[in-house]
């Protein structure tokens, strides 16, 4: 080990990188703790933690490479995408988390506070704004709650070759909408839905949903990405994601 690398780092969350282990501190113990527990209990592969010590959790490195990454192509195969898809079934088969998740009252208070914000910033035209609202809204109905990874980015979930070796960052694990996991995997990788789902299996898929809460993520993920440093109008990214429904 010659130096420590700073992964990402905001008033949140800091990860560092210290030869092979990943040390993360998080500003919320309770969620640290939440994300040991979380870890231990999926029905898939997730990186052997070295200790943890809220709000500070030191995990292993994951065997493989990341599925891909927002805003390029990913060159994973289509059987890697497929075995992931059965992965992600099984987590949403098992038994639920034992602590609360988010209702359907929140995330419709979260998605009208900022889209407001959206607009009052002129952030994105107010068309886009609109018809992505109107999208998002056909996910907040009742669901039945499923063991979600709550933050399943295509970044966050390796493989090698056609298997998948691990599952990191387990923050937001909590019981929640199985429609939600798929659509972040998929989100701006809409042509690789298909392949996810001959592995999970179209019984309960609602590709509406999924629609919907793309635009969701997307329109509520702005401000945050914007305030900490990201370019959500990056090419392949949330805006673009955004302006592609305006040619549906």
């Amino acid at each position: 080990m010659d130096s420590i690398e700073v992964i990402v780092a905001h008033a949140e969350r800091a990860t560092l990188r210290v030869g092979d282990i990943f040390v993360k501190i998080d500003a919320d113990a309770a969620r640290s703790e939440r994300e040991a527990r979380a870890m231990a209990s999926a029905p898939l592969p997730t990186p052997p933690i070295r200790w943890h010590q809220p709000p500070v959790l030191a995990i292993e490195k994951v065997r493989g490479t990341a599925l891909g990454v927002l805003g390029e192509p990913s060159t994973a195969s289509r059987a890697a995408w497929t075995a992931t898809g059965a992965s992600i079934r099984r987590m949403h088969d098992a038994p639920l988390p034992p602590w609360p998740g988010v209702s359907v009252a929140d995330v419709s208070a979260e998605l009208a506070r900022e889209c407001a914000w959206l607009r009052g910033n002129a952030v994105l035209p107010a068309e886009v704004i609109d018809r992505n609202q109107a999208i998002a809204e056909m996910a907040l109905r009742p669901w039945k709650p499923a063991f979600i990874h709550g933050d399943l980015q295509i970044t966050h979930v390796f493989v090698d070759g056609d298997e998948v070796t691990g599952v990191i960052d387990w923050s937001e694990a909590a019981p929640g909408d199985p429609m939600f996991d798929l659509a972040i995997l998929t989100l701006g990788h809409e042509e690789r839905l298909d392949d996810l789902l001959a592995g999970y299996g179209e019984d309960g898929v609602d590709r509406s949903v999924i629609r919907g809460w793309w635009s969701f993520r997307s329109l509520t993920a702005a401000r945050w990405l914007i305030e900490h440093g990201f370019d959500p109008d990056a090419a392949g990214c949330e805006f673009d994601v955004l302006r592609a429904r305006m040619l549906d």
